[in-house]
């Protein structure tokens, strides 16, 4: 009796990990517009419990910056070996974990020799962004990343983490370049990495950033608005206004399922939003 229902779950498991690759397959491209649809309604990934390999090691793009900082730390924690690539290297961090880290120094957007950085990378997780001009936010979040995105493929490396950002309606015509920097680099990671892609769609993120020698407590702002809007989920769908209400995300959450994401082998691909962040980020420990 014992096998037989030890069969009928390994079946069941199975159709599971079917589904999933289906929706890998066909879900997310709009046949209009070629942009990326509503992010998945997916049930939470089942929990692991056990240590990751000792081999698994870890390649943060934009390592060094507020988001890319906590992702490593958090890497870390898990125990994974953690490498960083940035255009400025190695940070002033003086912060006895970031000495763990293995700093490189590159440009996405320049030559093939940040592509070292690869070396022994099991999973990638890409922060890299940045805002300015139209034609400079497409290129530091679309082309910097599609870079990456390609290499990562042609290495074999087997997932791969971006951090993308959540619509905001009328911001995103006044950000052009930024948005369509984003959603191009996620249409990549679809071709590239069908059923080894995770996009994280926060909103705005708060925590300790630094800012030179100063460090700024954003916290004291987004985590009340969290704890207002997180309960006002169906005001976004609002015309206009809607998405503005978009609940910010504390920086450890995205740090801990941007993690998750590149090493737990049963987290389902696909674009997790705001909501899937935080509730990812509360369960308990992989």
């Amino acid at each position: 009796m014992s096998r037989l229902i030890h069969s009928r779950l390994s079946l069941s498991r199975l159709s599971c990990s079917n589904t999933w690759g289906s929706i890998g397959r066909g879900r997310y491209l709009s046949t209009e517009s070629n942009k990326i649809d509503e992010p998945l309604k997916v049930e939470d990934a089942e929990t692991i419990n056990t240590p990751p390999p000792a081999s698994e090691k870890v390649l943060v793009l934009g390592g060094n910056g507020f988001v890319g900082s906590h992702i490593c730390k958090e890497a870390l924690d898990r125990g994974l070996s953690v490498a960083s690539l940035s255009r400025s290297g190695k940070p002033s961090i003086k912060d006895p974990w970031a000495n763990k880290v293995s700093w490189h120094q590159g440009d996405l957007l320049s030559g093939d020799s940040w592509k070292e950085a690869l070396n022994e990378v099991t999973s990638v997780i890409s922060c890299v962004g940045g805002f300015g001009s139209n034609t400079f936010m497409y290129k530091i979040n679309g082309t910097a990343n599609i870079n990456a995105v390609r290499a990562a493929a042609e290495k074999g490396i087997k997932r791969f983490v971006y951090i993308s950002a959540s619509d905001f309606g009328v911001i995103n015509y006044l950000l052009q370049g930024y948005y369509e920097g984003k959603r191009a680099t996620e249409t990549e990671l679809l071709t590239k990495f069908p059923y080894g892609h995770v996009i994280l769609r926060p909103g705005f993120i708060y925590g300790t950033r630094r800012v030179g020698n100063m460090k700024l407590p954003l916290g004291v702002i987004g985590s009340p608005l969290e704890m207002v809007l997180q309960y006002a989920k169906s005001l976004n769908q609002i015309p206009v206004i809607g998405p503005l209400l978009t609940p910010p995300v504390d920086v450890k959450a995205v740090a801990k399922v941007a993690v998750r994401g590149a090493i737990d082998p049963v987290f389902p691909p696909g674009i997790v939003d705001v909501y899937g962040i935080r509730r990812y980020s509360q369960q308990k420990a992989f």
